[in-house]
């Protein structure tokens, strides 16, 4: 749909789905579903058009993005991702450089033994999977990382197609950490751990001091935008 179609209320009966030249395509009472940029919402499997249908089916009086969140992803993919893929995938090759995972805390004991005990495994598991082996920092100073190590994760983003990306994208920016990214899309490491892993730092301060509402809500939209990304990769990797 067009930017202004966010803003019409239901006009359709029913979304189904149809497989054409550029994919699985998404029907709204037989016509075509277009991105904002007005190309044809169409995706590479059945499962995430049916996942999009579903979306769409769901909407009652106006169209609400926010519960879309499979058509706001697949739109990205199509209309901003593909045309910048590399562009996309060097800007996440960044987070490399400056991976959450990479910097410990000096103090106290138990903020260093669940940082060690929950990041450094996936350390681990880059520089055997990919051969990238990262270095740890203690405290903001920066750490130089190895140029071979940064460039073997950023031709893992590079080899990625634009949902793919897309999934990435979301996974790397949420979470602070390449690595976790990369461990989710390669089916290593269960979404839900990822973002566990990812907030080690503010559960632990939220178990010191408490727990501010309006952080913790801005968390919980965060998990559930991680958490979504998970089922889209899930469902544009499903051939069946």
């Amino acid at each position: 749909m067009s930017g202004s179609g966010w803003a019409l209320k239901r006009f359709w009966d029913a979304a189904t789905v149809a497989e054409t030249e550029a994919g699985w395509a998404i029907l709204l009472d037989g016509r075509p579903v277009r991105t904002p940029s007005k190309a044809p919402l169409a995706v590479p499997t059945r499962a995430l058009a049916d996942g999009i249908a579903a979306e769409w089916d769901a909407q009652e009086g106006h169209v609400d993005p926010g519960t879309m969140p499979l058509t706001r992803t697949a739109n990205s993919a199509i209309d901003k991702v593909a045309p910048e893929t590399a562009a996309v995938a060097d800007m996440l090759a960044e987070y490399g450089a400056t991976d959450l995972l990479c910097y410990r805390a000096d103090t106290p004991a138990e903020l260093v033994a669940r940082q060690g005990a929950g990041w450094q495994p996936w350390l681990d598991w880059a520089a055997a999977t990919f051969g990238a082996r990262l270095e740890v920092a203690t405290g903001v100073i920066p750490v130089t990382q190895d140029p071979g190590a940064l460039a073997a994760l950023a031709a893992e983003l590079h080899a990625l197609d634009p949902y793919r990306l897309s999934a990435a994208h979301e996974f790397v920016t949420l979470s602070g950490s390449l690595v976790l990214g990369l461990a989710v899309l390669k089916g290593a490491l269960p979404p839900e751990e990822a973002w566990t892993l990812s907030r080690i730092d503010e559960d632990w301060q939220a178990e010191q001091w408490g727990e501010d509402e309006e952080a913790a809500e801005h968390a919980r939209l965060k998990r559930a935008a991680f958490l979504d990304a998970a089922r889209f990769l899930r469902l544009v990797s499903d051939q069946d």
